[in-house]
């Protein structure tokens, strides 16, 4: 793009980032509630097994973690006009968390 181009493009709306990341995480937090309501469908619909029960304890437990982190930051976006970077510990937690509900899924299926 030219300089002119660039001077006569309009400004970004700061608005317009933070409820994009509110959204997201909205999904996200969608996504585990569907991966823990299947974890419980599978653990109770294939017999009940110790392995089973514990697969989905932890993937409820690691559901709620997610929940935790999500609504966290979902006020921070909703507190200002310009919110706060996400502390690297809350991401990793969120990270880790959906790693380990996905390897508790898949040792559900299997």
């Amino acid at each position: 793009m030219s300089p002119a181009a660039l001077r006569r493009a309009p400004g970004r709306d700061p608005g317009l980032q933070p409820e994009r990341t509110r959204l997201a995480w909205r999904r996200t937090t969608l996504s585990g509630t569907v991966v823990a309501v299947l974890a419980v469908k599978t653990t109770l619909h294939g017999g009940v097994s110790a392995a089973g029960i514990l697969a989905c304890a932890l993937c409820c437990a690691l559901w709620l973690a997610v929940l935790g982190v999500a609504h966290r930051r979902i006020r921070a976006l909703a507190a200002g006009p310009r919110p706060a970077a996400l502390a690297p510990r809350h991401a990793a937690a969120a990270v880790l968390c959906t790693v380990a509900m996905a390897v508790c899924g898949a040792a559900l299926v299997l």
